[in-house]
């Protein structure tokens, strides 16, 4: 994926982007739930000294995929034991199932 550079459009901040058959997309930037600067934080923690902003929007985008799928075993075991609240329980439960740990 190509992106372009960063427009305003309306109130949201858009990017442009290729995919492959070089249609032009719009990729709201808002549409990330995790902040972009943890993420350079962490890759910098990991014991980078650089880090580009899309790559830190690229590690955004995962850890949000991966906690989406997280999010949802957690659910369903809260479901199975007969409650709407997902607790810390259901959590780790799901990390272990997720993770493969």
């Amino acid at each position: 994926m190509l992106l372009g550079n960063l427009k305003k459009y309306g109130t949201k901040k858009v990017k442009y982007c290729f995919k492959k058959k070089k249609k032009l997309q719009r990729v709201f930037m808002a549409d990330l739930e995790v902040a972009v600067a943890p993420m350079h934080r962490l890759c910098k923690k990991a014991g980078a000294e650089r880090v580009s902003e899309a790559a830190a929007k690229e590690l955004a985008k995962a850890l949000e995929e991966i906690g989406v799928k997280i999010a949802k075993e957690a659910l369903d075991f809260a479901m199975h034991s007969g409650r709407k609240t997902i607790k810390s329980k259901d959590i780790e439960i799901a990390v272990k199932k997720v993770m493969g740990k």
